[in-house]
């Protein structure tokens, strides 16, 4: 199981972080210990003094595939739901002024949160726009809507997929939309789509 991460996804997001509008998807990886699920607490490691939250739609492929036409990129999803992509930005900002890779930043254990997935036959079921949103301490911090996604779901499998060989129980993480901040010790952190709720944990 691997873990494809899509980054500047959102006109919003790009702006507020200063980054320049990608030509292609931007991709990234995480292993698979980076998955953080069941609403366990997330761990503040000490080698971060400013971590983020970016709150994602995450997309679980269902079947195995390769060079995939955005066409019939619904046949390949099995679940959906929302996730946290953490990132330790000040390790970020040090790698990138370097020109380094984000691994050390992005990749860490225990920085791909993993909501509550809801099962669908074939992408078919997926809404055509998906709302979703995170509320810290009942605050709402982030909201998005996958109709603003710059590229999106069925570009980014047919995307990702003339790279990598897609596989069943992979997880994508689609990109983050505009709110991204400091997370802090005993924040409660919970994602939504509509008004349901997918996960709910708390920062220690």
């Amino acid at each position: 199981m691997k873990i494809i991460c899509i980054g500047r996804n959102y006109d919003a997001h790009i702006k507020e972080l200063q980054n320049e509008t990608p030509e292609d998807p931007i991709i990234f990886l995480k292993p698979d210990t980076a998955r953080l699920t069941d609403n366990k607490d997330f761990i503040l490691p000490p080698w971060s003094d400013d971590m983020h939250y970016e709150l994602e739609l995450i997309l679980k492929i269902g079947k195995n595939g390769k060079f995939i036409p955005e066409k019939f990129a619904y046949k390949y999803i099995s679940a959906y739901s929302v996730g946290i992509d953490f990132t330790a930005r000040d390790v970020q900002s040090k790698l990138k002024a370097k020109g380094l890779p984000w691994e050390l930043s992005k990749a860490f254990d225990n920085s791909a949160v993993t909501g509550t997935w809801i099962e669908v036959n074939d992408g078919n079921d997926l809404p055509d726009n998906i709302e979703f949103c995170l509320k810290i301490n009942n605050e709402l911090k982030q909201l998005g809507k996958t109709a603003n996604m710059i590229y999106s779901w069925p570009k980014i499998i047919e995307f990702i997929s003339q790279y990598f060989t897609l596989r069943q129980g992979d997880i994508i993480y689609t990109g983050t939309p505009q709110g991204v901040g400091k997370i802090h010790s005993g924040d409660k952190l919970a994602g939504y789509i509509e008004e349901k709720e997918l996960f709910n944990f708390l920062v220690k």
